[in-house]
């Protein structure tokens, strides 16, 4: 869920889920191959609260965000924090359930993913990531 940025998206429309394929472009990988677009401050605030899991190839892009938690939730998640540029600015792998991540000024969109995913990807700082959008 995303604690900051309470302004709606002029692309979010309210109600409509729109799903995206997110690439690391740096290691020519696939983060997420059906990745959430919560761009309207409802979605953003809702996140994955509500969810029991988070199943591989799945995930979350909260655009804008620039820091989540984890409150309320009942897994673990990978975080990956996003410049404007698209370039990786920190992660946290994983973030625990009734956490607090970092606030990230620079951050211009997160990715939340299964836990292990960033591990797996070998996803690190400065790597490139680009979201692909599906219909």
């Amino acid at each position: 869920m995303c604690v900051v940025n309470n302004q709606t998206d002029a692309t979010g429309v309210e109600g409509t889920r729109r799903v995206a394929v997110v690439v690391n472009t740096t290691k020519g990988t696939t983060l997420a191959s059906s990745a959430e677009l919560a761009t309207t401050y409802s979605h953003r605030r809702q996140g994955l609260l509500g969810r029991s899991s988070l199943e591989e190839g799945e995930g979350l892009i909260i655009r804008p965000c620039k820091g989540v938690h984890s409150f309320g939730m009942k897994f673990p998640i990978d975080v990956a924090y996003v410049s404007k540029d698209g370039k990786v600015i920190h992660t946290i792998s994983p973030l625990f359930p009734n956490r607090l991540g970092l606030l990230m000024l620079r951050a211009a969109w997160i990715l939340e993913l299964p836990q292990g995913v960033l591990l797996r990807t070998e996803t690190i700082l400065g790597d490139m990531l680009t979201i692909l959008q599906t219909k």
